[in-house]
């Protein structure tokens, strides 16, 4: 199997993406010692979004280590290739900054980035875990 530059590219810049974690995850100390003032709402929402980025990274990395074997169809091979690292942008995005200010009782409108994460998700994972199924069949 060979891996496309383009893959190979994308993986890298996910992976560079990690660091941006690991420094959330010193925020999130921060939070949870008091230094950061934040209330339980928001504690609540950057603990999210710390995961849902450091979960749906890795498996953007993992989903595109096989794809390039599948050999999807054009528009299966995008939703598949991008869906879930789309869904690393805009999902944690959606938990931070539906709660910025000071005392959010509520999340505010920017929440929406979280559903439309949510979809690209749904799509991405669908389109490759149906692309991948395919393609194994055929190689039987």
């Amino acid at each position: 199997m060979t891996i496309q530059a383009h893959t190979l590219i994308l993986i890298g810049v996910l992976l560079l993406s990690l660091v941006t974690v690991e420094s959330g995850g010193w925020f999130l100390v921060r939070v949870g010692r008091g230094m950061v003032p934040a209330n339980a709402l928001q504690k609540n929402f950057f603990r999210a979004g710390h995961a849902h980025a450091a979960v749906l990274l890795v498996l953007s990395v993992a989903i595109l280590g096989v794809i390039d074997a599948a050999r999807l169809p054009f528009a299966f091979d995008l939703a598949a290739r991008y869906g879930v690292p789309v869904a690393a942008l805009l999902m944690p995005a959606g938990f931070f900054l539906s709660v910025l200010g000071k005392e959010p009782e509520r999340p505010n409108r920017l929440m929406a980035l979280l559903w439309v994460g949510a979809l690209a998700l749904a799509v991405g994972l669908v389109s490759a875990g149906v692309g991948l199924l395919v393609a194994g069949i055929r190689a039987l």
